[in-house]
């Protein structure tokens, strides 16, 4: 019931910010533009988008090796492709079915992979963040007043009240821990129930695959496919303004634009960051000349093509793949 509400709220989300991308927008016109785009730059942009996907997934490989597990780079690309698909359907489902997969295809203990990727995303979440800096700085003219209301909105006694309460909440959850920990008698027969060693153990699991980053036997490797990824990212969209011919001629830092402005969208809790996506990327173009009909008609061009070839090309057959494949768990 809880994961159906969830579901509901964000498929909700995602069809109202939709509504609001589309509502003065000639669709008509969108689709013609479709039409008349050169598919050839799609398969380019596939190309690049599976190379970045096969090298989170060797990075990934290579964060669990010192955990003891020597795994398939080819299963540890299946699984992430199933991650990238279960995340179009039920948004922040995809790292669960990442790991949930792997498990099954090599036998990783599911508390060690998620801790691996919880420390790979928190790189990731770096590296975006440095991205952010350098098109701040590149584009600071054209940028601060997007970026300034994007993340520094005016701070209203509405929110006043509800910071206040959050620290509140803290507070209580502080005090009622310190509590527990220092009453003896309740910590004793807390830490031997069956619900908390079986709590600890999966902590103690996930704690050491997120640690497993300290302890990389190829750091040099983690490094090298870190950065190949956003590369990969990055010239996996710009390839696609080539596809339009009203966009064609946007610059490469415009390219760093969308990665990153869409790379907050795509976090959006929204299928796929459907909705999201559109929006922000649809107005960023705006401050490179482009009107609302073709900001928003590329936002959705990116977007579409990217999510059919998860879809339809790489999340089918990759779930075909893994059906007839043998599991570890079963061997």
């Amino acid at each position: 019931m809880k994961n159906t509400i969830k579901y509901t709220l964000s498929l909700a989300l995602a069809g109202t910010l939709l509504w609001f991308v589309f509502r003065n927008i000639d669709t008509a016109a969108m689709l013609e533009t479709f039409k008349k785009a050169n598919y050839t730059w799609i398969f380019v942009s596939g190309i690049l988008t599976l190379l970045a996907h096969w090298s989170r997934a060797y990075r990934w490989k290579l964060m669990l090796e010192p955990l003891g597990y020597q795994v398939s780079a080819f299963r540890t690309t299946l699984a992430v492709l199933l991650g990238y698909f279960a995340n179009l359907v039920f948004p922040r489902l995809g790292e669960v079915t990442r790991c949930g997969s792997l498990q099954k295809l090599e036998g990783v203990p599911f508390e060690k992979s998620f801790g691996a990727v919880i420390a790979e995303r928190i790189v990731d979440v770096l590296v975006l963040l440095v991205l952010l800096m350098l098109n701040f700085f590149l584009e600071f003219d054209r940028l601060k007043s997007f970026f300034l209301d994007l993340f520094f909105s005016k701070v209203e006694g509405g929110n006043t009240n509800k910071i206040y309460l959050l620290l509140g909440l803290g507070t209580s959850i502080v005090i009622g821990l310190a509590f527990i920990f220092f009453n003896k008698t309740l910590r004793h027969k807390i830490e031997e129930s069956a619900i908390f060693q079986k709590i600890g153990g999966m902590a103690k699991g996930f704690w050491s695959g997120f640690m497993s980053i300290k302890n990389l036997k190829n750091p040099a490797g983690f490094v090298f496919h870190t950065v190949f990824i956003w590369v990969m990212y990055y010239f996996m969209t710009y390839t696609l303004f080539f596809a339009i011919p009203e966009t064609a001629n946007l610059s490469m830092t415009a390219g760093l634009t969308v990665l990153v402005v869409g790379a907050i969208g795509i976090a959006a809790p929204t299928q796929g960051g459907i909705g999201a996506y559109h929006l922000l990327v649809g107005n960023v173009l705006l401050l490179y000349g482009l009107s609302k009909q073709t900001g928003y008609t590329l936002a959705t061009f990116l977007h579409t093509a990217q999510s059919i070839l998860i879809v339809t090309v790489l999340g089918t057959t990759t779930f075909i793949i893994t059906t007839f494949l043998k599991n570890k768990e079963a061997s």
